[in-house]
């Protein structure tokens, strides 16, 4: 319990610092916007928003993880982390859609030549959500929820990349269209690492079976417990993005030793699979459910 704690507390800070510097620079892109008189920064600055938005709604369902179960909410709000993290997937799809469009259209009809203004704010984009990326970098490896603010933060940091080269060029030659081609290479990087999300998240939300756990292992292992002699009705799903559950029907003809066999079995499965939620029903018979069928 204390890890967890400990877990949130460390999300708790990145998330503020991370809102913080990025309205920050949303502010920073408006100001210029308005200043240079440039469309690019304004609508990046739009863009910005749309992902403080992403990492809030992260960062609440990280919040709203942590609090107790009710009577009525017997889980409590664990799963909105699988929710943030499948609607950050759709947002930084859309996001990926919008990149696409407007390169194709200024592959058609190139744009004015990015000026220094536009290089010099992208460059601070580049620092800003460089460092609020490396924030989430740690957290993101195990929760999709983090991963969603990391990619989020890690797309921005593209496209400031792309807007840093494609603007440099642009000032030294008249390749008008070096910028509508890397803005569609980070589309492409974008939309990779967002699959992957979104394929996650979807998972996840349908109850199924939590990347990194195989099922057939833990039935093998389950079935190999001292006395039991098979294992059926096994179910494994995402209580969030962090914890897991299973139920199993265990047929165990002896009853001797059932209470130390259960708890024997919570740790090895939370040890080795990361399940920490159990639920496990003796049967003692094999009438229910023959050894020889999955059922």
């Amino acid at each position: 319990m204390h890890d967890h704690s400990d877990h949130f507390d460390t999300h708790h800070r990145s998330f503020a610092i991370a809102v913080v510097l990025n309205i920050l620079f949303v502010v920073i892109e408006a100001v210029y916007g308005l200043l240079s008189g440039s469309l690019a920064l304004l609508a990046d600055a739009g863009h910005n928003l749309s992902d403080v938005m992403g990492l809030i709604m992260a960062w609440v369902a990280s919040w709203l993880a942590s609090k107790a179960a009710t009577y009525s909410k017997t889980y409590g709000l664990k799963k909105t982390t699988i929710l943030a993290a499948l609607f950050n997937a759709l947002i930084l799809i859309a996001a990926v859609g919008g990149i696409t469009w407007e390169a194709i259209q200024r592959l058609a009809d190139p744009a004015d030549v990015a000026g220094l203004t536009v290089v010099v704010v992208a460059g601070i984009g580049v620092l800003i959500n460089g460092a609020t990326m490396m924030l989430f970098l740690k957290g993101q490896k195990g929760d999709i929820n983090i991963r969603g603010a990391f990619l989020h933060m890690a797309a921005d940091t593209a496209v400031s990349v792309g807007v840093v080269i494609s603007g440099t060029i642009l000032m030294f030659t008249s390749l008008n269209w070096i910028d509508p081609v890397v803005s569609l290479v980070i589309a492409a990087v974008i939309f990779l690492g967002t699959w992957q999300l979104l394929k996650e998240s979807v998972n996840l939300a349908v109850d199924a079976v939590p990347k990194g756990i195989d099922p057939s292992t833990v039935r093998e292992d389950l079935e190999k417990l001292p006395g039991v002699r098979s294992a059926h009705h096994l179910h494994i799903w995402a209580l969030s993005t962090t914890e897991n559950a299973l139920t199993v029907h265990l047929v165990k003809p002896d009853p001797e030793g059932d209470d130390e066999l259960i708890n024997d079995v919570s740790a090895m499965l939370s040890g080795q699979f990361n399940i920490q939620h159990t639920t496990i029903q003796w049967e003692r018979d094999n009438s229910q459910c023959p050894t020889d069928s999955h059922c």
